[in-house]
């Protein structure tokens, strides 16, 4: 095996866009979940009405690459609310339901004909980058080094994706330290006593549920930004991987979220070449196919280890998620 291309493949997530998008997603959703307590299975529908947002308004539109960032996130937004209406008095289970529900159906109505004039249905969409590329500070080369060596428009997807992901955190931690954070974070350990004390419980939540699907909506911008917008990719898996990045970094933490996103892309960079690996060379009793679908296994019993044996994750006090047990 050569262990140096292995490292070299896997030392490209630490920076990539994928890791910046699920970093913001993830921390959409400990805003969600680790502050305000929402149990919510369904960012993956916030992310796919940014990515589609941004680019319906640039290919069917016409606008400004800036203006689709914009509809993305009051696409979000509105999801947010329409969502958060009837199911906000829910309990924690039901809400998880209801949430993964809402984010399959607009995952099928995008792939859907009846839409197929500005989502391309099943196929996506793509060819939406002149304008974002256009506005590229960064002269034409090659930056970087090492695995970490980019063309110009590479490098700058992810400086705008990193400067994103330091406005939500910067958000979240201002935000969390304010009268309002701690108002939700009374709401996540008890809402009836936080009622009692005068405060519309509801209109906390909603407005939690709104500030994390817009953090989710730019998550699904930057993942868009690179390449193409496909349905596929927001499936409940894409949920369930920004859940394991949430728990793994801490749920109720302002640098978790970002921290996590880095160790799953980098452990799952890892595992998807050194499986494959280990099967070509025999030492795996499988096939390299079934190899690289087995870090999938991996990843889930990590998870739940996780859960089991450290529920705050690596930057998470122990006394902050009391709630969940």
């Amino acid at each position: 095996m050569d262990w140096g291309q292995i490292l070299n493949n896997t030392a490209y997530w630490i920076i990539s866009p994928e890791t910046i998008a699920y970093a913001l997603a993830a921390t959409g959703l400990a805003v969600h979940f680790g502050y305000a307590g929402l149990l919510n299975f369904g960012m993956a529908g916030f992310m796919a009405l940014g990515a589609y947002g941004y680019a319906i308004s640039i290919l069917s539109f016409g606008w400004p690459w800036w203006v689709g960032i914009i509809v993305g996130c009051i696409a979000a937004g509105i999801f947010a609310i329409i969502l958060g209406i009837p199911t906000l008095r829910l309990r924690a289970d039901y809400l998880a339901i209801v949430t993964i529900a809402a984010a399959e159906i607009v995952r099928l109505l995008l792939t859907t004909l009846l839409f197929d004039e500005w989502t391309n249905s099943a196929d996506g969409l793509g060819n939406y980058h002149a304008g974002f590329r256009g506005a590229n500070p960064f002269p034409e080369g090659t930056y970087g080094f090492g695995p970490w060596t980019w063309t110009e428009n590479q490098l700058w997807v992810r400086v705008f994706g990193i400067i994103l992901l330091a406005i939500a955190v910067y958000l979240v931690w201002a935000l969390m330290r304010s009268p309002w954070g701690r108002v939700l974070k009374g709401i996540r350990e008890d809402e009836d006593a936080v009622r009692s004390l005068g405060k519309n419980v509801f209109s906390y939540k909603m407005q939690a549920l709104i500030i994390g699907g817009v953090f989710g909506a730019l998550g699904g911008v930057v993942f868009a930004l690179p390449s193409a917008v496909i349905p596929a990719t927001y499936t409940t898996s894409l949920t369930f991987f920004l859940w394991t990045i949430l728990l793994l970094g801490g749920a109720a933490t302002v640098f978790g979220p970002a921290l996590g996103a880095v160790i799953f892309w980098v452990i799952m960079g890892f595992l998807d070449n050194v499986l494959p690996a280990l099967a070509q060379a025999g030492i795996l009793g499988m096939s390299t196919q079934q190899a690289g679908t087995l870090r999938f296994i991996l990843v889930g019993v990590a998870l739940m280890l996780i859960v089991i044996f450290r529920p705050q994750g690596i930057l998470g006090n122990k006394r902050e998620l009391t709630f969940v047990k």
